[in-house]
């Protein structure tokens, strides 16, 4: 390992550099902690998380949602902690990858980048696949057409300049944190005293019968609840654009999953107490309940609101996605002519060949069947955190020992603790979605084996901006 873990090259801070040179090209730091933040809370996606990923979990484990998320979110507070050090550590376009394949080696971070890959490509398809139910109440249409136009139009938008697109996030994000807050207000003014308890899991069975949820199925769908605040991770992808990231890029972080499981964890929980049946909450027409409880025309505003929330995610996911490939190109990840194009910079200073590879393939992903898209995502994201815990193991060695960073605490019992739950909860996802994703990641350590360890002189060399060397 000792050969991979040479110190990242740095990138050459030329201004006049057009992508026709020799030099990589860096992104322009144009945003604070506040435009990163609402762009990462938009990435987070806390109202369509909330109206299109929460009611399969209502479905599926139905009164122990609320816990289910809750236990997510306590195991993201070790996550933000590494993702914060590492972040500030290694503020990189390139994100996950640039972190862990400096430190742990540059196969792990191949791999690291591979598993972000998966999530990068799924999941903005699975977020705008919902958009189809929350414009039902002005126009019908179908799901993957619906999702397939959001891509696009996120797609478009993603091609604008970075501090625009805040602004934009900026005002959608709004309209989703009211719809949370309605929601919320509405489903605790109706709390029904026979509810079910929101620690001790109830699920609507066949015929409506209430089942109790095993444990097993609340570890098990832990997966889906890491993956539904999983977006705070956003951060880190932008620290290359994030002005002062040594110290904002750990705030960033920290400040959007605070806020975010705010947002979704509070109005799950007045689901829960407002439903006026178990078979009602199990069914999880979030929808359908805020009409119940109050009337058809705030309904209406509230599918709107969603609906432009998964316009929202999509927009900052598309972002968010082309900055990775973006770095993984300036880093060499491809054959040249796939390197030169994803590293092309645009006119407004985005990566605008890697932005419609990104986009374009999410459209036409909304044409395919979003249960497993879903559930792969799950053990990706699962897999993609073990390893940022284990490579915040080696953060604190050798020239990275003194570096300027945010520091942890409880380090490194915390990222142990981390490495041990997700390991168990491996143990509890879907026996489908692990070979899918175990699959990929094989056929792409074949291609770290026959392609890029042969070149590694010239291929997958993870390269940090020149100012921000440890």
């Amino acid at each position: 390992m000792t050969d991979t873990l040479r110190p990242p090259l740095a990138v050459a801070a030329d201004p006049a550099a057009d992508g026709s040179g020799t030099h990589p090209q860096k992104l322009k730091r144009s945003i604070g902690v506040v435009g990163g933040t609402l762009l990462t809370l938009s990435c987070v996606t806390p109202a369509s998380t909330l109206f299109v990923i929460v009611p399969d979990l209502f479905s599926s484990i139905g009164s122990a949602t609320a816990l289910a998320i809750a236990i997510g979110s306590v195991l993201c507070i070790a996550v933000a902690f590494c993702y914060s050090e590492l972040g500030t550590l290694i503020p990189s376009a390139g994100g996950e990858y640039a972190m862990v394949g400096t430190l742990a080696g540059r196969l792990a971070g191949w791999l690291v980048f591979v598993l972000s890959l998966i999530v990068v490509m799924i999941v903005p398809s699975v977020i705008a696949l919902g958009t189809a139910d929350y414009l039902a109440p002005i126009v019908h249409v179908s799901a993957p057409v619906a999702g397939a136009a959001v891509m696009l139009a996120a797609t478009l938008a993603g091609l604008l300049d970075l501090r625009a697109n805040a602004w934009i996030t900026g005002i959608f994000l709004v309209l989703e944190v009211i719809a949370a807050g309605v929601v919320s207000v509405l489903g605790f003014s109706h709390a029904n005293a026979g509810a079910p308890s929101l620690v001790h899991g109830v699920v609507a069975g066949d015929g409506g019968v209430a089942t109790t949820v095993s444990m097993g199925a609340i570890v098990g769908a832990i997966g889906i609840a890491l993956f539904i605040t999983q977006g705070f991770s956003t951060a880190v992808y932008l620290s290359e654009e994030l002005e002062n990231p040594r110290r904002n890029v750990s705030r960033t972080v920290l400040w959007t999953l605070a806020i975010s499981t705010a947002v979704i964890l509070v109005p799950v929980a007045a689901i829960t107490v407002g439903a006026p049946d178990l078979q009602t909450l199990t069914d999880g027409d979030i929808s359908g309940l805020v009409t119940t409880w109050s009337n058809s025309a705030v309904g209406t505003f509230i599918s709107l609101c969603v609906a432009l929330a998964i316009i929202n995610a999509g927009i900052v996911m598309v972002i968010q996605n082309s900055r990775v490939l973006f770095a993984s190109a300036r880093d060499k990840a491809w054959p040249e002519p796939v390197n030169k194009a994803f590293s092309t910079l645009g006119r407004f200073g985005s990566p605008w060949v890697a932005t419609l590879a990104v986009g374009l393939p999410g459209a036409a992903l909304c044409f395919v069947k979003a249960e497993m898209l879903t559930e792969i995502t799950g053990v990706a994201v699962t897999g993609m955190y073990l390893l940022v815990a284990v490579a915040t193991l080696f953060s604190r060695r050798g020239a990275h020992r003194h570096a300027s960073a945010w520091r942890m605490p409880l380090w490194p019992a915390a990222p142990v603790l981390l490495i041990l739950v997700l390991l168990g909860i491996m143990t509890q996802l879907g026996v489908q979605p692990l070979l899918w994703t175990g699959g990929i990641t094989a056929a792409a350590t074949l291609y770290w084996l026959f392609y890029l360890r042969p070149r590694q002189d010239t291929h997958w060399v993870i390269t940090l901006p020149e100012d921000e060397q440890p």
